[in-house]
């Protein structure tokens, strides 16, 4: 068994529905039509701009990355052409929004045209209008309707005049993305699921030429993830909500257009990327050496690894050794990674999970670094009781699938939980975990994710990693 700490990493780094068009507020002459919840507009034909965010001819799958190593980019927003009072000729640029606000986890607008933003006060101030000349508010993460929501800083777009828009103090010709690292940042799941993936598939089509604004900025969360931030753009990441002048952009994106956890819609991708992108876009990121899993074979002397996700505080595996024990019988060379491990220095800890054949741990954040394994790797998702079975394909076991993973699911029995010690036999919580579903999220995390430990079946575990073990050689 190999046992891992964190000394042998670095420390740690740390409104309306519908899909509207909408046109400028200057220009009269535009034909607007109003269908249901979307509105659309067109601009006459004498007029008729194209979009200012010049075309990336690139194929998704070939290696676009820069320099891996965190660069020392300008703490500041420089100027991408010059320090201008206003655009030359703002009609020359693509007046339109388009902003959808029905998506059930997400409120996504992209504004092409002259936009200000002053993020002192939150507000994007642009020549084009809503209905009714209205302003729009957005929160730029992909947690609708959760208490996510209540640390994510409220943003307006705001239609004025040409002649009462703010002047500029900085100009700058490459596109914005607004996006926060509130909500549930911090949580390695909601790390990857509700900003990186989403903020890969966002702003790659970009080949780092977009300044990424951050509201809700987190020094700590920027240095976790600074590698993957230079990836994706050649400019510093700005705390935007410090900034106390008026930045003029030509284009701006607030918020993220998010579909699914962990991953991304197949059926429905964004900018046409896929997750097979954006693990390619990982190994180029942090020079992860292993693509696929090599098929292991009964003359080989290497033994396939197997890491463990230990957890310390909810949900741990109170026969942690055991199992090690039993693993190492039937074959694997086994690795613990503790929670202090999974958190540290990031570049480091996927080198390592890279370094692995399966993956294995009871259902949690952890479960998160399978992003980092080669393809053809096998993940083990313990499920604890309490009728978590959908909560946890739907976290892990549909990733995987699109991650080019295997997947094996072990549902503990009550005998397995530590809650059959805390509760009588007949209680509905050992009996009947729909009735406290019923009660809502929060009982139901309360009683069987905070409250419960895994006390493994050793022998009836043991066909699960001899499954996993028999994927390794086919």
């Amino acid at each position: 068994m190999v046992m891992l700490s964190a000394s042998q990493v670095d420390q740690q780094i740390g409104g309306q529905e519908g899909k509207m068009n909408i046109v400028p507020l200057n220009d009269s002459s535009h034909n607007v039509n109003y269908t249901n919840s979307k509105i659309s507009a067109k601009a006459p034909l004498d007029h008729e701009p194209t979009s200012s965010i010049p075309p990336i001819l690139v194929n998704h799958n070939e290696n676009r990355s820069r320099s891996l190593e965190p660069s020392s980019k300008p703490t500041h927003i420089p100027a991408s052409e010059s320090r201008n009072d206003s655009f030359n000729d703002p009609h020359e640029l693509l007046n339109s929004i388009d902003c959808t606000f029905s998506e059930p986890s997400s409120d996504y607008c992209k504004i092409e045209g002259m936009v200000r933003i002053d993020g002192h006060t939150s507000t994007i101030f642009t020549t084009i209008f809503a209905r009714n000349n209205e302003s729009l508010t957005i929160k730029p993460y992909p947690r609708k309707g959760t208490g996510a929501m209540d640390s994510v800083r409220q943003w307006t777009i705001k239609p004025v005049y040409d002649q009462d828009m703010p002047n500029c103090n900085t100009t700058h010709t490459e596109p914005a993305l607004i996006f926060s690292t509130g909500g549930f940042s911090g949580n390695h799941f909601h790390d990857f699921s509700d900003i990186i993936i989403p903020l890969f598939a966002n702003s790659r089509i970009f080949n780092g030429k977009v300044h990424l604004l951050v509201t809700n900025y987190k020094s700590w969360w920027i240095s976790k993830f600074q590698r993957l931030l230079n990836s994706l753009s050649d400019h510093q990441v700005v705390d935007i909500d410090s900034q106390k002048q008026i930045h003029c952009y030509e284009n701006a994106i607030i918020g993220h257009k998010f579909y699914k956890e962990l991953t991304m819609d197949s059926l429905n991708p964004v900018n046409g990327y896929l997750m097979k992108d954006f693990r390619d876009f990982l190994r180029s990121t942090y020079s992860l050496e292993r693509r696929e899993v090599l098929q292991v074979k009964s003359i080989d002397n290497r033994r396939p690894r197997l890491m463990i996700i230990s957890r310390k505080s909810t949900r741990r595996i109170t026969n942690e050794a055991s199992v090690v024990k039993m693993a190492k019988k039937i074959g694997y060379e086994v690795i613990i990674a503790n929670e202090t491990l999974t958190t540290s220095r990031l570049s480091s800890f996927a080198k390592i999970v890279n370094s692995c054949d399966v993956l294995m741990g009871v259902h949690g954040a952890g479960l998160t670094n399978m992003v980092f394994l080669p393809d053809h790797a096998v993940v083990v998702q313990v499920v604890p009781l309490g009728g978590l079975e959908g909560i946890a394909k739907m976290d892990f076991g549909e990733p995987s699938k699109e991650m080019n993973l295997r997947y094996l699911k072990y549902s503990i029995s009550v005998k397995e939980s530590s809650l059959s010690t805390q509760y009588a036999a007949d209680d509905v919580v050992l009996r009947d975990p729909i009735v406290i579903h019923k009660q809502g999220w929060n009982a139901l995390k309360k009683i069987y994710l905070t409250e419960q430990n895994v006390k493994l079946d050793v022998r009836k575990f043991r066909s699960t990693l001899l499954k996993a073990l028999k994927l390794l050689h086919h």
